[in-house]
């Protein structure tokens, strides 16, 4: 793939040998977007695991503790905590005509959904509508609740959801440039832990094999997390 003038010389400030600290690598990130607007910043993982064995399958929710700069608009379905809902600051709250707006509209103005449980059954029904595009409500994930106000606050406060690929990777956004350096360290170093703690018994060896982090269009750089592989 051919890379463009500013991706180059921001790529000549990293050294692809080098495995960086994650304070080095923060101070770096920010001279290496390559961006008019405030990038997001990711990172990715290479994990030692195969997801086609239920116990390796990593995935999983945090609340990260500054939050990712990334807002996300709230779809509330339920009928009995409509008010908790719209005082948690859920943008869009209501019952089955919610659901309905969806499939006569085509209405997808929101990022997520969050439901009490006993909306389930109709959303079970849009399954093949919401399921490809990642809006389906998953207890596992937190977003089918009956503290659905406490879950929204979670989501409006920067909680993420993870997932590993068939591959092993994992990939976190985890805050945007503009975020103060210690910030960003805190949120990475929330990740780290949490996919540290999600480590399956049964891999043996190196847990996490590559760790890089980067920001959007711009190069990565090798990370460690010393002592926490």
């Amino acid at each position: 793939m051919k890379q463009g003038k500013k991706y180059l010389e921001a790529a000549k400030l990293i050294d692809s040998s080098k495995v960086y600290t994650i304070e080095e690598a923060v101070a770096l990130l920010k001279k290496t977007s390559t961006t008019k607007f405030d990038s997001t910043i990711d990172i990715s993982f290479r994990l030692n695991v195969n997801p086609t064995l239920a116990d390796q399958l990593i995935r999983g929710t945090l609340v990260l503790p500054h939050g990712n700069g990334k807002t996300k608009k709230v779809l509330a379905i339920t009928n009995g905590k409509q008010e908790e809902a719209k005082a948690a600051g859920a943008e869009f709250v209501g019952g089955k005509e919610m659901l309905e707006k969806i499939q006569v509209e085509n209405w997808f103005g929101f990022d997520i959904i969050v439901a009490t449980p006993d909306m389930m059954g109709e959303l079970g029904k849009m399954g093949r509508l919401l399921g490809p595009k990642g809006l389906m409500p998953n207890p596992k994930t937190g977003t089918v609740t009956m503290a659905i106000g406490q879950a929204i606050t979670e989501i409006k406060k920067g909680k993420i959801a993870y997932r590993v690929d068939k591959d092993g990777n994992l990939n976190i956004s985890v805050a945007r440039c503009s975020f103060e350096d210690a910030k960003i360290i805190d949120n990475l170093n929330a990740v780290c832990d949490a996919i540290v703690k999600s480590r399956p018994a049964t891999v043996k060896g190196t847990f996490m094999e590559n760790v890089v982090v980067h920001t959007t269009m711009g190069p990565g750089m090798k990370i460690t997390f010393a002592g926490r592989n």
